[in-house]
């Protein structure tokens, strides 16, 4: 996620601005010999892959940060965050692929960078081949996985992250449902919040919200990008020097790139994406077969389908765009832990406007909930929509909150599996949502634009 900043506001900064500009931020980059010696890689496709990296860099943290956005701890030398960016030849759009930090990989031999002695090929956790054998390791290990070509690497810490997202006057997220983390101290309330750097670091952190884990992070991260592109490509960022001064800034304090990857080429890149918006990316996450498969020596790991990855990654060596059989795809739905189907509403009007309570009944039988179908008339009008459950269906309830973002949660005791919804002058609209087991990986493909908080409805 970190990285993300990286490629939007490095690379797409680059579009529209002056050569000379640009060609004082390589100065600012820590460079690094990814690629030294490395044989035997896979065959070049079409397109450009980086891989971007974001690293536990905790130590490079303030005190008061560190205590603020509980970054406790000390830090793993290892990846947090780790994402294939395929850029497509014709540089019209970005592929996004999240690889788990816990995914099984096979490291290859290497020499070990804190021993010095040499490992033969041997089982670890995917973040770990960082801590063991630094960029090349990580490249070299990725690049077996997947069998595609890693053209460029980049690699950002937490420091750069906050940074950056402050420069850009914060960045917007949505969220239909509560938000709380006790681990990373996120607490954000249902609706639409600007998140300034360390609470934009603690929403991409964030693990313990739900049953999804890190697999629930990974998305989260993949909104977060889309709503990043959206702020640096529409906020002016990209064609005044000034600004852009000040992100790059911020950026390149903390960023190591490999060294073949130069301003020049960043430049014809950047020129050749002016263009780009959220709905040119598409974001997903490997395929997961098998979670919490226990592996002697190293602990809970889970194994990618390798059916279904290779046919993705196949795709990312094809340069072929992951989302084409459906380009006009409408938002995504919102998941929910209760099957709509066995959620029973009852809509009652709590504003003076004729025939409301009817049209939110049919919107929410529309996408799924088990509606009267006979809404009824509130005994006063009241400001924001209530939900009124009795407490043994709270799970219910809170799936029905998913659909009416900002409505109030009331507990009724006794009032037994009905809820009842008193929709106030707040009301705006009905969120489509769907049921998704939280302890389920799906392997779904989205656009940027289908997940950034515009794309609500």
């Amino acid at each position: 996620m970190r990285a993300v900043s990286t490629l939007s506001v490095v690379v797409l900064a680059s579009a529209g601005i002056g050569h000379a500009v640009v060609t004082s931020l390589d100065a600012g980059i820590a460079r690094i010999d990814a690629f030294k010696d490395m044989k035997n890689r896979p065959r070049a496709g079409h397109g450009m892959n980086v891989l971007l990296v974001g690293t536990d860099g905790r130590d490079k943290v303030s005190e008061q940060e560190r205590r603020a956005y509980r970054l406790g701890g000390q830090p793993c030398h290892c990846t947090d965050t780790m994402m294939i960016v395929h850029i497509s030849e014709d540089r019209e759009r970005a592929t996004v692929v999240s690889l788990p930090r816990d995914s099984y990989a096979d490291a290859p031999e290497h020499i070990d960078q804190n021993s010095g002695r040499r490992h033969g090929a041997h089982p670890i956790k995917l973040n770990a081949a960082y801590a063991e054998g630094g960029p090349q390791l990580t490249i070299r290990t990725v690049e077996n996985m997947t069998h595609v070509k890693i053209d460029h690497y980049l690699e950002v810490d937490f420091t750069s992250f906050m940074r950056t997202v402050d420069v850009l006057g914060g960045v917007q997220v949505c969220t239909p449902t509560p938000l709380k983390d006790s681990y990373t101290g996120l607490d954000l309330a249902p609706g639409t919040h600007t998140l300034m750097g360390g609470q934009a670091l603690q929403y991409v952190r964030a693990r313990h919200l739900d049953g999804a884990s890190d697999l629930g992070r990974m998305k989260r991260q993949q909104r977060f990008m889309a709503a990043l592109i959206e702020k640096a490509t529409s906020s002016g960022v990209l064609l005044n020097p000034i600004r852009f001064r000040d992100v790059t800034r911020a950026v390149l304090g903390s960023v190591r790139a490999d060294s073949g990857f130069h301003t020049d080429e960043l430049l014809e890149l950047g020129r050749a994406m002016r263009s780009f918006s959220p709905a040119s990316s598409e974001f997903t996450t490997v395929p997961i077969g098998r979670l919490d498969v226990q592996i002697k020596g190293i602990g809970s790991t889970l194994k990618w389908d390798q059916a279904k990855a290779e046919q993705l990654f196949r795709s990312l060596r094809d340069d072929k765009q992951l989302s084409a059989d459906r380009p006009h795809r409408g938002p995504v739905p919102a998941p929910v832990e209760v099957d709509p189907r066995q959620i029973r509403v009852l809509v009652a009007n709590g504003t003076g406007t004729v025939g409301l309570a009817k049209r939110v009944d049919a919107a929410l039988a529309a996408t799924g909930f088990t509606t009267t179908h006979r809404p009824v008339t509130a005994p006063a009008h009241v400001p924001r929509t209530v939900i009124s459950y009795d407490p043994r269906w709270d799970r219910s309830a809170r799936s029905l909150a998913v659909a009416l973002p900002g409505s109030e949660l009331r507990a009724v005791p006794g009032q037994g599996p009905l809820m009842k919804v008193t929709v106030g002058t707040d009301f705006r609209a009905v969120t489509k949502v769907r049921f998704a087991d939280p302890g389920q990986p799906e392997q779904s493909v989205v656009r940027g634009n289908e997940v950034v908080c515009s794309g609500t409805a």
